[in-house]
């Protein structure tokens, strides 16, 4: 064997070697990230005022029974028959109010608190090596903005000592980010959870931070537990109109409901307005786009997206009763029955008591969180 084939040996033996050290190493890094992933050992949320972790202390929803096994039918109870298109039977249990989140001394500014939730938020603090710029930051922030159909937000705490929104041209020296845990159709799930802390590590990275994961066992059950709550609440009501004669022509019935007041979507949607900016209630006209007449209509509420005061159902009762006088329609509900004003006043009670329920749960109707989870 010549020295030129004992040098080629030798150094191919050192590749493979230093390849295999490689390896290890690269097994260990990752290895070490996961731990760091899945700890209990740490704190959770806000920061207290002295800079240190604070304690866990996020409100907890207890419905007191067993996630229902399929679909959920929105309705308020068995006690009375419910307007068109509302199910019997689901859950309308009275919730405990929620525990008050702990909050540091310098609490986020309103708009911060509406992005990241502690009560319906996963929440990661993310520490800075130093004081970080926004415009330094955002762009890496922004690709990681969703896992799954969970949103993402982020607050950070500026040197005027308040949380906020991060923008450009701010100085923060901490970060909140917050995954939402539920939504109307899931809860936040152990894959999407897996994807958050490997994405957001990346991301910390990037920024020269350090985000503190909170366990995950723990967040699952939290997810769970609100998204029974949001499924258990997640009621629509429906009043039908019936022609008393003819169908009635699509050209001359968009203008009807336009002098009513309702806005027409690019869906062929209507959409009655509150007058801030949101929606009281829409109105369906059953049929497609493109379709010359109807002889349905059908005037939904969604009950958790529209305020106590402003009368959503009221508002949409009486709107049904002016249609109609123009119309020559009858008020009936998903059989064809009519709608007596006993009935119509029964569910409005219903209705108040829902309103109750939410509010004890520190999730009242119509508030930003409230339109969180039911969007």
């Amino acid at each position: 064997m010549t020295d030129l084939q004992m040098s080629l040996i030798a150094a191919g033996g050192v590749f493979v070697v230093g390849v295999i050290s490689y390896n290890k190493w690269q097994e260990h890094k990752a290895r070490k990230s996961v731990e760091r992933a899945f700890a209990s050992d740490h704190d959770d949320v806000l920061m207290r005022p002295d800079g240190s972790p604070a304690e866990r202390s996020e409100p907890v929803l207890d419905l007191g029974a067993t996630p229902p096994s399929g679909p959920v039918e929105p309705g308020f109870g068995t006690g009375a028959p419910a307007a068109a298109g509302v199910g019997e039977g689901a859950p309308t249990e009275m919730l405990a109010p929620a525990a008050a989140p702990a909050v540091p001394a310098a609490a986020p500014a309103e708009l911060a608190e509406n992005l990241v939730d502690p009560l319906i938020d996963c929440m990661v603090p993310l520490a800075l090596d130093g004081a970080a710029r926004g415009d330094k930051i955002l762009p890496a922030l922004h690709k990681l903005r969703r896992v799954g159909n969970k949103p993402i937000h982020y607050i950070g705490l500026a040197v005027s000592g308040d949380w906020e929104p991060i923008v450009h041209g701010g100085v923060y020296t901490k970060l909140q980010a917050g995954v939402q845990m539920a939504t109307r159709t899931t809860a936040l799930n152990e894959l999407e959870y897996s994807e958050l802390v490997t994405r957001l590590r990346a991301v910390a990275d990037e920024i020269g931070a350090e985000p503190e994961v909170p366990d995950m066992i723990e967040v699952m059950s939290e997810a769970r537990t609100l998204h029974k709550f949001v499924a258990g609440h997640d009621a629509q009501l429906g009043v039908n109109l019936k022609s008393n004669g003819t169908p009635w022509a699509m050209s001359t019935l968009i203008g009807a409901l336009e002098k009513a007041g309702f806005d027409v979507g690019p869906s062929g949607r209507f959409a009655m307005p509150d007058g801030l900016g949101g929606v009281l209630f829409t109105l369906s006209t059953n049929v497609t786009l493109g379709a010359d007449t109807t002889d349905r209509l059908t005037l939904l509420l969604d009950v958790p997206c529209v305020a106590p005061e402003r009368d959503g159902f009221g508002a949409m009762v009486k709107a049904a009763r002016d249609l109609v006088m123009r119309l020559d329609a009858a008020m009936v509900d998903d059989f064809e029955q009519p709608l007596l004003d006993s009935t119509l006043a029964e569910i409005a009670d219903q209705v108040k008591d829902f309103y109750t329920e939410m509010e004890a749960a520190d999730i009242p109707a119509g508030s930003p969180r409230a339109l969180r989870l039911f969007s």
